[in-house]
């Protein structure tokens, strides 16, 4: 059956709307890779755009995946990635000093990004299993601490602090949402605020650097403090209505590190000024939004927790990335989905839309029954 004769039926199911907002972000982050490189598809704009586009699709062909599917093979999915991550201790590529990826011959996966929606999947299936009035119960935390805490260890051991953090982050929401008691993160707040000047010993010299710069970025502009300054500095530059498409100066001048990946919200920022992010932040919010309504409308205790999960994750990603570029936060690394130069946040992030959007199909097909 089509709608009008013309589109087919399992087409109109489809939550277009988002698909759309998806597509509108994606293709303004190929313009401004395309920008970046100083008006030239290449080396990032016409890479970026196929992977892009696939995996749009391949989002919504997951669509099309029952939610059970979701649900048996969540602890086997986190499993493999454990083990993923184990072997890039072991054979990983090394890469700006990190050992993050994987060398399959015809990709380089990066198994750090998968768990991202790896864990939200796992504790959620892990809450779903246990009776609602067992979530308060010290048997109902252990387990999940320790599903949290292996990965996030494996990942401060290539070193990448920004994607522990994440994973912590997102595992900690669903056991938040799953009924843990508030005053346990209270608890592991406090004890990581009284940790943290030993945590930051254990660090790094690189990422002890990061995290002190960022309490004053002023006291080494030229060298551990360039990235905030020039982001600021671009941002800044911008004003209310941006310098124009193709004429921010910043990045063209190569002021700007990293203008294509971590700080491409800066690149943005200086040729569309405070209108052009706002917009953009607007569009994220209304996709983590739509999200969050997905969890919302959720029959089953296992969709909501991976609904909400995943929706939180995509907002880790934005809220990260715009703090880190306007020096409200330390560099850690965390690229601004859809629109950073990058094929592993890309694919996570799309991933993660995938599962929204079976378990959004899942809810319309019980409301019509």
């Amino acid at each position: 059956m089509t709608q009008f004769g013309v589109v087919p039926e399992p087409l109109t199911r489809l939550p277009w709307r988002v698909i759309i907002l998806v597509l509108l972000i994606g293709s303004f982050g190929l313009v401004v890779l395309y920008s970046a490189a100083g008006g030239s598809v290449r080396p990032w704009a016409l890479s970026q755009g196929i992977r892009f586009y696939a995996f749009v699709l391949g989002a919504m062909v997951l669509s099309y995946v029952p939610e059970q599917v979701w649900r048996r093979g969540a602890i086997p999915v986190y499993v493999l990635l454990l083990f993923a991550l184990v072997l890039v201790e072991l054979l990983g590529a090394v890469r700006g000093g990190s050992q993050r990826w994987l060398d399959l011959g015809i990709i380089r996966l990066q198994p750090s990004e998968l768990m991202k929606p790896g864990i939200v999947l796992a504790c959620a299936r892990f809450y779903d299993m246990l009776p609602p009035n067992e979530s308060r119960r010290f048997g109902a935390i252990w387990p999940a601490a320790v599903l949290i805490g292996l990965p996030a260890v494996l990942v401060l051991l290539q070193p990448d602090l920004g994607t522990a953090l994440m994973i912590c982050a997102g595992g900690a929401t669903v056991m938040f949402l799953a009924g843990v008691p508030l005053r346990l993160f209270v608890g592991g707040a406090l004890s990581l605020a009284v940790a943290a000047p030993l945590a930051i010993g254990m660090m790094h010299d690189y990422q002890r650097n990061r995290i002190l710069i960022f309490l004053d970025p002023e006291s080494d502009p030229l060298g551990t403090g360039y990235h905030i300054s020039q982001s600021k500095i671009a941002i800044g530059s911008g004003g209310i209505w941006g310098k124009g498409f193709l004429n921010g100066t910043q990045s063209h001048l190569d002021y700007l590190p990293e203008g294509q990946t971590d700080f491409v919200f800066a690149t943005m920022a200086e040729e569309w000024g405070l209108v052009g992010g706002c917009l953009l932040i607007l569009a994220f919010m209304l996709v983590i939004r739509w999200g969050i309504g997905v969890g919302q409308r959720a029959n089953t205790r296992f969709a909501r927790l991976t609904a909400a999960g995943l929706a939180t994750t995509i907002f880790f990603y934005v809220a990260i990335n715009l703090s880190m570029v306007m020096g409200l936060a330390p560099v850690v690394g965390i690229p601004l989905p859809l629109v950073s130069f990058g094929g592993s946040a890309q694919m996570t992030v799309l991933l993660s839309l995938g599962i929204l959007m079976s378990i959004d199909r899942q809810n319309r097909r019980s409301a019509r029954w």
